[in-house]
C-alpha cells in the first residue's frame, strides 16, 4: 500500500539522458547524486578549488628546488651628457655615447636546514665608447657564493611542516564538497518527490471523491442520506480540485529547482523513483570517529592550526629586532679587449662580509610582538580543543540520528500500509451505508498523512546517510573510504 501513490520506474539508462526535452526522465535517487556531482555549479566549483590548491602546493615545492635564471641588459645604449667633476671641483658636462651591455647565467638552492642560499653565476659585460672607438669587455667566469641570515626566522624549515598539511587538507576538502552536494541535492530530489506523491494522492482523491458524490447522490435520490452529506461532498470536490492545482504548481517549482542544482537542461518531465533498498549497515560511534579522524580536512586542520601559531610564535622571536646576514663569496674575474682573452688567465676575487643591525632602543616593541603571538598561540590550543569535542560530539550525534530514522523508517512505512487499508475499508463501509462522512474523512486524512509521513521518513533517512558520509568520507556499506578522481 505504501507504493500505491508513489511511481514505479526502472532504472535510468546513460542512453536516457540524452533523450530530447519532450521525453521523461525516470531517476532514481543515486543517479541524481551523481548528475549533480557531474554537472551542477557546486561541483564545478569545488574542482575549481582543487586546482588551485594544487598548482599553490606546486609553487610551495618548487621552493626547495635549485633555480636558474638568465639575466641582461641588451642593448644598454645610451648617448648623452652627464655632469663629471674636475680636480678643482667644477663640474663640467660631457658628452657621453656608449653602449653597456650584460649578461649574467645564475644559479641558486635554498637550504631548508638553516636558511641559507648557495648560488654561483657568470657574467660576461661588453662596454662600447663609440667616441673613442674601442670595445672593453669584463666577465666573471664563474663564482660561488652563500648568504645565511642569522638569528632570524626560517621560513623554508617552517613551510615545509605546514604547507603539506595544507595541501592534504585541501585535498580531503574537496572529498567533503562532493559530499556535500549529495547533501544538497537530497533535499532537492524528496522536495520533488514529495510534489509527485502529493499530485497523485491530490488526483487519486479526486478521482474518489467524485465517485463517492454519484453514489451519494443515488442514494440521497432514495432518501438514504441528507442534504448535508451531499453539501459535504461537494466541499470535498471542490477542495480536491484546489489540491490538485496547488501540487501541480508545486511540483513544477520542485523540477525546476532540482533542474538548476544539476546543471540539466531541457523542460522534460521528471519522474522520480522513491528509494526502496533501505541500507542496513551498523555503525558505531567509535568506527565513524576513528575514520573521521583519519579522513576529514578538519583533523588535519587541527595540526595544521597548532604549527601555524608555533610558527608566528618562532617568526616573533626571530624579529626581535636584531637581524644579521653572513654572506661569503669567491670566484675569477677579469677585463680585456676581447672575449677569449677575458678568460685567460683570470684573476681571483672574494668577498665575506656581515651585515647587521641592532636596535638600541625600541620601547619593549619586539618583546610585545613575541607576548602577542605566545597569547595568540595558546588562544589557538584552546579554540583547537573545543573544536575537537563539537566535532566528536557532532559525529555522536549523528550516528544516533542515524539509527533513530533506521528505525523510525520502519514504523513509518507500517502506519502507511494500515492507513491506506484502514481507508479502504471506510470506503466500502461508505458505500454500503455503514460509515458516516465524517468518519469518512477522518479515514480519507489519515491516509494522505500517512503518505506524506512515509516520504518525510525516507527523507530524514537519507539525508542522515548522506551526512554520515560526509562526516566520515568513509563508505559504510561497501566499508572503503570514499575517493574521487
Amino acid at each position: 500500500m505504501k507504493y500505491l501513490y508513489i511511481i514505479l520506474l526502472s532504472t535510468l539508462t546513460t542512453t536516457a539522458l540524452a533523450r530530447s526535452g519532450s521525453d521523461t526522465l525516470r531517476l532514481t535517487l543515486q543517479q541524481v547524486v551523481e548528475l549533480a556531482k557531474a554537472n551542477s555549479i557546486a561541483a564545478k566549483q569545488a574542482a575549481t578549488v582543487r586546482e588551485t590548491k594544487y598548482w599553490e602546493y606546486r609553487t610551495y615545492k618548487s621552493n626547495y628546488q635549485p633555480q636558474l635564471a638568465l639575466s641582461g641588459i641588451l642593448p644598454g645604449y645610451t648617448k648623452t651628457f652627464t655632469q663629471v667633476q674636475q680636480p678643482d671641483g667644477t663640474i663640467l658636462f660631457q658628452p657621453v655615447h656608449n653602449d653597456n651591455s650584460s649578461l649574467a647565467l645564475n644559479f641558486s638552492q635554498s637550504i631548508t636546514a638553516t636558511g641559507g642560499t648557495i648560488y654561483g653565476t657568470t657574467q660576461l659585460q661588453r662596454f662600447d665608447d663609440f667616441d673613442r672607438h674601442n670595445v672593453l669587455y669584463n666577465g666573471i667566469p664563474y663564482g660561488i657564493g652563500y648568504s645565511q641570515p642569522l638569528f632570524q626566522f626560517n621560513s623554508l624549515k617552517w613551510d615545509k611542516k605546514i604547507e603539506p598539511l595544507k595541501f592534504n587538507e585541501s585535498k580531503q576538502a574537496y572529498i567533503e564538497a562532493q559530499e556535500k552536494i549529495a547533501i544538497d541535492v537530497e533535499g532537492y530530489f524528496f522536495d520533488l518527490l514529495l510534489a509527485q506523491v502529493n499530485l497523485k494522492i491530490a488526483e487519486t482523491n479526486l478521482a474518489n471523491t467524485e465517485k463517492i458524490l454519484k453514489v451519494a447522490n443515488l442514494k440521497y435520490e432514495l432518501g438514504k442520506v441528507s442534504k448535508n452529506e451531499i453539501l459535504q461532498l461537494q466541499l470535498e470536490q471542490i477542495n480536491a480540485q484546489k489540491a490538485v492545482g496547488t501540487a501541480r504548481r508545486d511540483m513544477e517549482i520542485a523540477t525546476l529547482n532540482l533542474r538548476s542544482f544539476t546543471g540539466q537542461e531541457g523542460d522534460g518531465k521528471i519522474v522520480l523513483e522513491a528509494p526502496k533498498n533501505i541500507s542496513r549497515m551498523i555503525v558505531s560511534s567509535e568506527k565513524v570517529l576513528a575514520e573521521a579522524y583519519a579522513n576529514r580536512s578538519d583533523a588535519i586542520a587541527f595540526s595544521r592550526r597548532l604549527a601555524e601559531a608555533a610558527r608566528d610564535v618562532a617568526k616573533a622571536k626571530g624579529q626581535n629586532g636584531l637581524t644579521a646576514t653572513l654572506t661569503a663569496n669567491l670566484g675569477f674575474s677579469n677585463t680585456a679587449t676581447n672575449i677569449p682573452d677575458v678568460y685567460k688567465n683570470p684573476q681571483n676575487q672574494q668577498q665575506l662580509q656581515v651585515q647587521l643591525s641592532i636596535p638600541i632602543l625600541d620601547w619593549g616593541r619586539s618583546k610585545s610582538r613575541a607576548k602577542t603571538a605566545l597569547a595568540n598561540q595558546q588562544f589557538t590550543e584552546y579554540a583547537v580543543e573545543q573544536d575537537k569535542q563539537t566535532f566528536k560530539q557532532q559525529i555522536v550525534t549523528q550516528v544516533s540520528l542515524f539509527n533513530v530514522m533506521k528505525e523510525q523508517l520502519v514504523y513509518t512505512a507500517r502506519a502507511d500500509s494500515i492507513a491506506g487499508e484502514k481507508y479502504q475499508i471506510a470506503r466500502e463501509r461508505y458505500v454500503l451505508g455503514d460509515l458516516s462522512i465524517t468518519d469518512l474523512g477522518i479515514a480519507f486524512r489519515e491516509n494522505d498523512q500517512a503518505q506524506r509521513d512515509y516520504v518525510a521518513a525516507l527523507r530524514d533517512f537519507w539525508g542522515a546517510y548522506y551526512q554520515l558520509r560526509y562526516l566520515s568520507l568513509y563508505d559504510f556499506e561497501t566499508n572503503k573510504k570514499i575517493t574521487y578522481n
